[in-house]
């Protein structure tokens, strides 16, 4: 009796391995795959004009699509601003053109992105300082420009929050998280999340304040 106890608990035991050796190979679930939705280049000069006109020949060339123009929202008198003039251009890529240009961003930061650059929603973004980092052939007649790049993150299932029939809403299990944005950026990408910066608060003002207190 004892033998056969001792046989039926590693024959138990072998089964329970091998249970578990099989849920390790099963892979997860390919709905929870994250993948680029679209990402949105935009660069802001701030005024309207042949600057403005140049910085749409740039997106013109990197995106390979006619960009759109950004009007301001309202007046601002020190910047020169006026409402409803164009000071910026953006436009939006998607598919593998979306990924290569991607790629070369995340190339020229050094694959190093700082932990505020991740959106609670699961986006993130960043900028460069200089077009022709991305290899852009530099042009006089253009001049540099600084690109800001903004990479919208997408799940299988989302569709059903933006068709037309039967619309429903996104499970809160299904959303994308902060934490899942930064681990795949961390895993597919190999990047490496910076430590954060320190703020330091300058200013008579505040000295006198924090003195008061």
């Amino acid at each position: 009796l004892f033998s056969v106890a001792m046989a039926f608990s590693r024959g138990v035991a072998s089964h329970s391995t091998a249970m578990a050796t099989e849920k390790s190979e099963k892979k997860e679930n390919p709905m929870k795959e994250l993948f680029v939705e679209k990402l949105v280049l935009n660069i802001c000069v701030g005024e309207s004009g042949d600057r403005l006109t140049r910085a749409a020949k740039v997106l013109e060339v990197l995106a390979k699509q006619s960009p759109v123009f950004s009007k301001a929202r309202y007046t601002v008198r020190t910047f020169g601003i006026r409402r409803n003039e164009k000071i910026a251009v953006h436009c939006t890529v998607r598919g593998e053109l979306a990924e290569q240009i991607l790629e070369q961003g995340l190339k020229v930061k050094e694959y190093e992105l700082y932990k505020e650059n991740f959106s609670s929603t699961g986006n993130f973004g960043f900028g460069i300082d200089e077009h022709i980092d991305l290899g852009i052939k530099y042009d006089p007649a253009i001049g540099i420009y600084g690109i800001d790049f903004y990479v919208v993150m997408g799940r299988k299932g989302f569709r059903i929050s933006r068709r037309r029939q039967q619309t429903s809403r996104v499970g809160a299990p299904h959303r994308i998280t902060k934490d899942e944005t930064i681990k795949w950026f961390q895993q597919k990408k190999q990047g490496t999340l910076l430590p954060p910066k320190e703020k330091v608060k300058k200013g008579p003002q505040y000295q006198r304040k924090k003195g008061k207190k």
